[in-house]
């Protein structure tokens, strides 16, 4: 509502930019409250669900808006599906808090959450090269989709040990174990876009793996008082995201409209 009022000014903001700010800590805090154990137990519905529920959706946003708006190429509607289809982790998780449901059930929501974003990323990432060049080379997709999925997932893993056993053998104490903490997820992501995989799998590859270890290189004090921290500074990245796309509205209607 703000940012329709008269005289406001127009808000412009690099969606890479806004990624890099805001997505690694909270797919973080997302894979830390969640429990592993239960994903282990679940994989196979939340790898389905996340990659090939993922993909049909988009595929089915992708054929509707092909059929339905004239001049709506395949290759556009998958852009459109790519952006669609996943649900939102951390609103998922919010959300299970206060509905009463089998632990199992919120455990393989909250699990495929944390991965869809990854797969849907990488729907829009090739059908953004499909709208840009006019073609799509199915090869050449697979082969780059094989290395996002698994390099971002051994990248993640591989720092997130590092992590650990930094953590580990530095004396470290309470704040600065939150410090290395708030950091860890930005390198995560950063080192598996700069090798081009998927800098979401790493981070929630790295977070799943650190949270399961939390007990062996956080001590209790660092557990209470980072949780606290993390707690703030989740609901303060999301209260600041929605606003900033809240008030970059006028100028996505005005798009639209064009």
């Amino acid at each position: 509502m703000v940012s329709f009022l008269p005289g406001m000014p127009e808000v412009k903001i690099d969606p890479d930019l806004i990624f890099f700010i805001f997505l690694p800590p909270l797919l973080f805090a997302a894979a830390w409250t969640i429990s592993f154990k239960e994903m282990k137990k679940w994989y196979r519905i939340i790898t389905s669900f996340a990659f090939l529920v993922v993909f049909f959706t988009a595929l089915s946003v992708a054929v509707a808006a092909n059929y339905f708006i004239p001049g709506f190429s395949i290759a556009l509607g998958f852009l459109l599906g790519g952006i669609v289809s996943p649900p939102d982790a951390v609103s998922t998780g919010a959300i299970t808090k206060f509905v009463k449901i089998p632990r199992s059930t919120s455990a393989i929501l909250e699990g495929e959450t944390l991965l869809n974003d990854a797969s849907s990323l990488i729907i829009f990432r090739f059908a953004l090269v499909a709208v840009g060049t006019g073609q799509f080379i199915w090869h050449e997709a697979a082969t780059s989709f094989i290395w996002m999925v698994l390099g971002g997932t051994a990248i993640g893993l591989l720092l997130a040990w590092l992590f650990v056993q930094a953590h580990k053998r530095l004396p470290t104490d309470a704040p600065s174990d939150i410090a290395l903490t708030l950091i860890e997820p930005y390198i995560m992501y950063w080192v598996a876009e700069q090798l081009h995989s998927s800098g979401v799998l790493a981070v929630v590859a790295g977070g799943l793996y650190m949270s399961s270890q939390r007990l062996i290189f956080l001590n209790s004090a660092s557990r209470i008082r980072g949780s606290s921290v993390w707690e703030s500074f989740v609901f303060i990245l999301n209260g600041i995201v929605f606003l900033i796309i809240g008030l970059e509205l006028p100028e996505i209607v005005d798009g639209i409209r064009e």
